[in-house]
């Protein structure tokens, strides 16, 4: 017992700690969050279970628009694997530097992130339906841009630290900005 108290410190203590993200300013190209997202964008990604099983798919169509007050709203359009469609709407505001916070209908309370050089790390907790039951889990996102407009995301999901899952997305710029 007193192993898997122990154990069970030991993994919320190191699960909580977070990369610098410092360590990334001076990594190309550097990444702008309203930059990037202003206009059309298009991602691809898949929900994996916590063992890496496939669990679904997506494509997802985001427009995203620069506000006079300086926010930036993402209206998110999901085409899911199964039929399922859905959308998100984001409200991100630029706190800081290198700071930002967001919310959508789906997220509690409000998101939070930093941007350093190509990477950008945020943080929320979001409602996910399944089963007929609301579940909410905390998001851990990590976007990569790469060359050529490629985004890179990767998302860990857990409740009570636990993992679920992970989420990977890889977005494009569309050629044509609205």
């Amino acid at each position: 017992m007193k192993l898997l108290l122990t154990l069970l410190l030991a993994i919320s203590l190191f699960g909580c700690s977070k990369a610098d993200l410092t360590q990334y300013q001076d990594n190309r190209p550097v990444f702008s969050l309203f930059e990037y997202f202003q206009g059309k964008t298009t991602g691809w990604g898949m929900v994996q279970d916590r063992k890496g099983n496939l669990m679904r798919q997506f494509v997802v169509d985001i427009t995203g628009t620069v506000s006079a007050d300086n926010k930036l709203t993402l209206e998110e359009h999901f085409d899911w694997s199964d039929g399922e469609k859905s959308k998100r709407t984001w409200t991100i505001t630029k706190t800081g530097e290198h700071t930002f916070t967001g919310t959508a209908d789906d997220v509690v309370g409000i998101a939070t992130g930093s941007a350093y050089g190509n990477v950008l790390s945020w943080q929320y907790y979001l409602n996910i339906v399944a089963d007929g039951k609301t579940w909410k889990v905390h998001l851990d996102d990590w976007m990569f841009l790469q060359k050529d407009d490629v985004l890179i995301n990767k998302t860990k999901m857990s409740k009570f630290g636990i993992s679920l899952g992970d989420i990977t997305i890889v977005f494009r710029k569309n050629s044509e900005r609205g």
